[in-house]
């Protein structure tokens, strides 16, 4: 479960720049996302705003040092993975709907293949492909 400032905003986006499927959108009667569901290769993600009061990873770093400087490295701080076919086209996809890529597409001697993209409201990402088996 992942929380959003806009859960729609946030739905719409991460469809378009990480191919998620939406399964399932559900709105209080001021818009605000109370539970909504994205698929990905079976997988499910599930996001929400909790309260309106919710700052998101990108705002927080805007008035907090200290997320500030944990948030200077390329990895991954409490975000997901998410293994998909084409690590390269989904970097391209990401990036061409806005992505910030933290890290370019590149082999690991673990036999895989990742990187790493932070979304519009600045939660990270790892996308990771099976090489070599």
């Amino acid at each position: 479960m992942l929380a959003y400032e806009d859960g729609p905003a946030a739905m719409d986006w991460l469809a378009r720049a990480f191919g998620f499927r939406e399964v399932r959108r559900w709105l209080d009667e001021n818009g605000r996302l109370t539970h909504g569901e994205l698929e990905l290769g079976g997988e499910l993600v599930m996001l929400a705003t909790p309260t309106p009061d919710y700052e998101s990873p990108a705002h927080h770093r805007e008035s907090c040092d200290a997320a500030r400087r944990w948030s200077s490295v390329p990895y991954v701080i409490d975000g997901v993975l998410v293994h998909v076919d084409d690590v390269d086209a989904h970097c391209a996809r990401a990036r061409a709907a806005g992505a910030a890529i933290l890290s370019e597409p590149a082999d690991q001697a673990e036999g895989f293949r990742h990187y790493r993209a932070e979304d519009l409201e600045g939660h990270r990402w790892m996308f990771a492909q099976s090489i070599g088996e």
